[in-house]
């Protein structure tokens, strides 16, 4: 571990692998991330990509969710198998790259997998992954990082119930919420959400945790669809694993939508926003 960090420091310029079918796209990535300290090397398909990375170390890979080869959850098992290492992946397209990271999330639990479905979030990632100071990069860049940053009318000024029995979940959820200016109100046990909801707070989303005592998230959700004016209030569910069955009984118990723990600051938020528009007036 120790060397690979000392390497990753010696190494004067950081590689990235784009692995990209489309070549407008590839262009226009190309242009967005490029630069003087990015050595960027170009893959059309999941077998040019796993060529490419036998040839040396890279530093993080942008990855096109819809291969024309194979599925991108193969490509990151034969990643996997090739013992290449925790390499950071981000899955970069529209609908189809939250979808992926799922069934990534299911074939590689413990992978460092991240969706993106924005220029302004690609970017913002791979300055994270890649260890670049923001003010590496000229000013059209860094206005394009700040865009990234600044305040989200979807998220600000919305009200949010945290449902979960653990208060360090609370705690970390509220932080990240609150820094989007989201108003958090939060219960720690399924019933005292019931209470809250019943007040007439003014929620407009909720996160529910499934492993609760007395009153489950399954049992919670279901108590919650049978009020009726709760009967379209998105729910979504924050599960332990990511496996097919858990996701089934989350949407059979009242679930909008599911998201397994630990949770991916980024795949929350892009649910929350996709959950929030459909509410839209």
């Amino acid at each position: 571990f120790f060397r690979s960090v000392r390497d990753f420091v010696a190494r004067g310029k950081r590689r990235l692998l784009l692995v990209e079918t489309d070549k407008r796209r590839r262009e226009s990535i190309l242009k967005l991330v490029g630069n003087e300290d990015i050595e960027t090397t170009v893959a059309k398909n999941a077998k040019e990509a796993l060529d490419a990375l036998a040839t040396g170390p890279f530093d993080c890979v942008v990855l096109d969710p819809d291969l024309p080869d194979e599925p991108p959850a193969q490509f990151l098992r034969e990643l996997g198998a090739a013992r290449m290492g925790p390499l950071p992946v981000i899955l970069y397209g529209d609908g189809k790259a939250a979808a992926a990271s799922r069934e990534l999330a299911e074939a590689a639990p413990g992978a460092l997998v991240r969706d993106v479905s924005s220029p302004e979030r690609l970017l913002e990632r791979t300055l994270l992954w890649l260890h670049r100071p923001q003010k590496s990069l000229d000013e059209p860049h860094r206005r394009i990082v700040e865009t990234a940053s600044a305040e989200d009318p979807v998220l600000a000024g919305k009200r949010v119930l945290i449902v979960d029995d653990d208060v360090r979940n609370i705690f970390a959820l509220t932080t990240i919420l609150e820094r989007e200016k989201m108003i958090v109100s939060y219960a720690e046990s399924g019933r005292q959400a019931l209470e809250i909801l019943d007040k007439a707070s003014g929620v407009e989303i909720v996160l529910m945790d499934i492993m609760m005592p007395g009153m489950d998230g399954y049992e919670a959700m279901r108590a919650i669809r049978r009020m009726t004016r709760f009967r379209d209030l998105p729910i979504i569910a924050l599960t332990a694993k990511a496996m097919k069955e858990d996701r089934q009984k989350c949407i059979e118990a009242g679930a909008s939508d599911y998201i397994a723990k630990p949770v991916d600051r980024e795949q929350l938020f892009s649910l929350i926003r996709l959950w929030l528009a459909r509410e839209g007036p």
